[in-house]
C-alpha cells in the first residue's frame, strides 16, 4: 500500500438483512472480493457479468447466475464458493442473505450506507488503505447494533426468542458481542499477523505483516499498525503505530472518541511505550514513555534547560525520553539515545 490513498473501490459479497420489520435493516455485509483503483482482480469481472454501473457509488444486488457467470469467465473458485454461500440453507436465525456488488466513486467522501462501511472497513483490514486515508464521517450512525453470534449477526430485536427457537431445535447459539462493529478475524485474516484474542481486535483494524496482539493489546478501527509491532496495549481510533514500535502491557493511547482532545495521537518507529503507560500526543521516532506514566496534552512537562511547558509542544518530536522524577514527582522530558533494546524479531517472523 502506497502512502497515496486510493479513491475509488469495488467489491462483491454476502449481505445480512433481519427479517423482522420492514426486511430493509443490514446486519453486516462480507466483502472477501475486493479492489481499488486500477488493481485488477475479479471484481470487475462480477460487476460485467451483473451489468451493474461502476461509475457511482451504490450497492446492487446481484443474482447467483452472475455470480457463477463471472466465476466460470474468470476461473475464480471464491466467486464460485460465494454463490454457493448465497443458497446454502441458512443460520437458523430470522435474516435473509444475497450477493452484493458495492462501488464508491470517492473514499474521501463520506459513506452513505451500512454496505458503504462495511466496505470501508474492509478496506483497512485488508491493507488495501491505511489508517486515516478514507472518510468515515457519520459511520456511527450508519451501523446498527448487531447481536454476535456463532450462528452469525443478529437483530437485538425480539432475540431471545430467536435464542429460544433454536434451543427447542436443539441448537445452542453462542454471544460473543452486543455491538456495531464485529471482530476482524469474521471477516479478514491478514497474512503475517499473530492475534492471541480476536475478539479485542474491531473490523476496521489495519494490521501490517510482522504485527503480534497480545491477550491484552486492543485495536481499533481506523487503527493499528505499519510494519513489525507488538502490541500488549490499546490503540485507539485513529491511532497509527510506526514499524519495530512496542506497546506495553494495559499501555494506551488515546484517540479522540467521546469527546476526547483533539491530538492526532500517533507513535513513530522504534518507539517503546511502557507498562501501563499512555500517550496523547504524538510521539516522534525512537521515543521512550517510562512504565505508568501517562502524558496527555496538557501534562506540564520539565525540560532540561529546567523550562516547564505543556506536552503539546512536544508533539512530533524524536529522540525524547518521558519520565517522572522519582524525587520531585515532575514529568521530565530528556534527550535520548542508543535502543531502548528493540522487538524481537524471531518473535515477529510470523
Amino acid at each position: 500500500m502506497t502512502d497515496t490513498p486510493p479513491r475509488r473501490a469495488r467489491a462483491v459479497g454476502i449481505a445480512t438483512w433481519s427479517t423482522k420489520g420492514d426486511g430493509t435493516k443490514v446486519l453486516d455485509t462480507w466483502y472477501p472480493v475486493l479492489a481499488v483503483d486500477d488493481e485488477a482482480g475479479p471484481a470487475d469481472a462480477t460487476i460485467a457479468a451483473a451489468g451493474v454501473d461502476a461509475s457511482a457509488t451504490a450497492t446492487t444486488v446481484v443474482d447467483t447466475a452472475a455470480l457463477r457467470k463471472a466465476a466460470a469467465e474468470a476461473g475464480d473458485d471464491l466467486l464460485a464458493a460465494l454463490a454457493d454461500g448465497v443458497e446454502r440453507p441458512g443460520s437458523g436465525l430470522p435474516v435473509r442473505r444475497a450477493a452484493v456488488v458495492t462501488v464508491i466513486d470517492d473514499l474521501a467522501a463520506a459513506p452513505v450506507d451500512t454496505h458503504d462501511v462495511y466496505l470501508r472497513l474492509h478496506l483497512l483490514s485488508s491493507r488495501r488503505v491505511r489508517p486515516r486515508g478514507l472518510s468515515l464521517d457519520g459511520q456511527f450512525g450508519l451501523l446498527n447494533t448487531v447481536v454476535w453470534t456463532s450462528h452469525g449477526p443478529a437483530d437485538p430485536d425480539g432475540f431471545e426468542a430467536d435464542r429460544a427457537a433454536l434451543l427447542a431445535r436443539g441448537e445452542r447459539i453462542e454471544v460473543q458481542g452486543l455491538d456495531k462493529f464485529p471482530r476482524m478475524t469474521d471477516y479478514v485474516v491478514p497474512t503475517g499477523v499473530r492475534i492471541a484474542d480476536a475478539s479485542r481486535v474491531r473490523l476496521g483494524a489495519h494490521l501490517a505483516d510482522g504485527t503480534t496482539v497480545m491477550h491484552e493489546g486492543f485495536v481499533n478501527f481506523n487503527a493499528g499498525t505499519v510494519g513489525n509491532a507488538m502490541v500488549e496495549g490499546r490503540i485507539s481510533a485513529g491511532v497509527i503505530v510506526g514499524v519495530d514500535t512496542d506497546l506495553g502491557g494495559g499501555s494506551s493511547l488515546m484517540g479522540t472518541l467521546s469527546g476526547g482532545g483533539k491530538q492526532v495521537v500517533s507513535v513513530g518507529e522504534r518507539c517503546l511505550v511502557g507498562a501501563n503507560a499512555g500517550v496523547g500526543i504524538a510521539l516522534g521516532d525512537d521515543c521512550v514513555v517510562e512504565a505508568g506514566l501517562y502524558v496527555t496534552a496538557g501534562t506540564l512537562v520539565t525540560l532540561p534547560t529546567g523550562e516547564v511547558v505543556k506536552a503539546a509542544t512536544l508533539s512530533g518530536r524524536s529522540g525524547l525520553l518521558f519520565i517522572r522524577n522519582s524525587t520531585t514527582g515532575k514529568v521530565e522530558a530528556r534527550a535520548r539515545s542508543g535502543s531502548w533494546g528493540e522487538l524481537n524479531d524471531e518473535l515477529h517472523a510470523n
